[in-house]
């Protein structure tokens, strides 16, 4: 087994300043790397522990945010061999979230404490410049730096892998892109010149689009199941369940995602004017100051869309994104409105009881 120190797995001099301040030196630090319901795995320099949360710690959080994720550091103490109970969650520097599938009004935490997003995109199937935007204004809301991976290059031929490039670098700009085969390894290197040590890497992607056998390669051994090739569909079955932190034996520690099938928009404001900043800039020289950028003759934005100096597609998934964004924040308002005026209803019933009582 190789032996690995808690700054391999990103504990820095921050935290540690945090845990003297908070006097939580007592308790022992680790960074959970597994979670599951109500229970965590939780991995030190030397040993993974099965841990759950202090009673004080689950009954008074208020959302997800005051829960642990995968990524998170914490402080626990060991009950039992291989036991342990945590009793605080460490500040994060970055939280990667999604809009919750199916759930109102509710962020979807992926990951936490991340350094780089890699995300990645087979060129067979898969390949969706919107896609890509999305994920790009996820992570430049996390501050969270991405890399764009195109993946699975031996089904395509060298003319239409080109195109997708030149489709990149017309709408995506300062943003690195390695094109890899999980097959041939072309592109293998390149992945692996750019990992650090202590630097924490999140893959992010949809179904089958080879997350899970690209961190086989990195790690060297299978180490996360793959499905089989579908011949009609050429695409991995999924099969990744779980969310999994794994530290990588040449250094970096990378965590492995279920597939993506939606990439809902939460509260990514600043994340947009980061995706689409020339768009952002143009705002300041429309001739209204409420422009909507829809119709208004003098808009500056339509103007250049109409020029051709901005894509009219990613003018168009920028429009998207921003109305998600606004519904998702309008939707966030009402529900702390409703649980406010509930909360209020549940007091006077309390207060009632009590009058009715005497």
């Amino acid at each position: 087994m190789v032996t690995i120190s808690l700054q391999d797995l990103g504990y820095n001099k921050t935290l540690e300043a945090y845990r003297k301040e908070q006097n939580i030196d007592s308790f022992d630090v680790g960074r959970v790397i597994l979670e599951h319901k109500d229970r965590y795995i939780v991995k030190t320099a030397s040993k993974e522990f099965d841990a759950e949360l202090i009673g004080n710690l689950r009954f008074t959080a208020e959302n997800r945010y005051d829960l642990p994720a995968v990524g998170d550091w914490v402080a626990f103490s060991e009950y039992d061999a291989g036991k342990a109970l945590i009793h605080a969650i460490y500040p994060r520097h970055s939280i990667i979230e999604r809009q919750a599938v199916g759930k109102y009004a509710q962020p979807q935490i992926i990951a936490t404490n991340i350094d780089y997003g890699l995300i990645v995109q087979s060129v067979n199937r898969d390949f969706n410049i919107n896609r890509l935007e999305r994920y790009l204004t996820i992570c430049n809301t996390s501050n969270v730096e991405p890399i764009i991976v195109l993946s699975k290059i031996d089904l395509i031929d060298e003319l239409t892998l080109n195109a997708f490039l030149n489709d990149i670098k017309k709408r995506i700009k300062d943003v690195s892109v390695i094109a890899i085969s999980n097959q041939s390894k072309i592109g293998l290197d390149n992945i692996k010149a750019m990992i650090n040590k202590g630097k924490t890497y999140c893959l992010l992607g949809s179904s089958g689009v080879g997350k899970s056998t690209l961190l086989n390669l990195l790690m060297g051994k299978e180490l996360m199941n793959t499905g089989a090739i579908s011949e009609r569909i050429d695409r991995g079955k999924h099969v990744t369940t779980h969310r999994e932190l794994i530290v990588l034996e040449h250094g970096g520690v990378l965590i492995d995602n279920p597939g993506m099938r939606e990439v809902g928009i939460t509260n990514v404001s600043a994340g947009l004017e980061m995706t689409f900043d020339d768009i952002i800039e143009l705002t300041q020289n429309c001739k209204f100051k409420n422009c909507t950028h829809i119709n208004e003759k003098g808009c500056a934005i339509l103007n250049a869309v109409e020029n051709g100096d901005i894509d009219s597609g990613s003018y168009a998934n920028f429009q998207k994104m921003e109305k998600e964004r606004a519904f998702f924040e309008s939707s966030v308002e009402e529900k702390r409105k409703k649980d406010k005026d509930f909360g209020k209803m549940i007091k006077n019933v309390k207060k009632l009881r009590k009058r009715n009582k005497y």
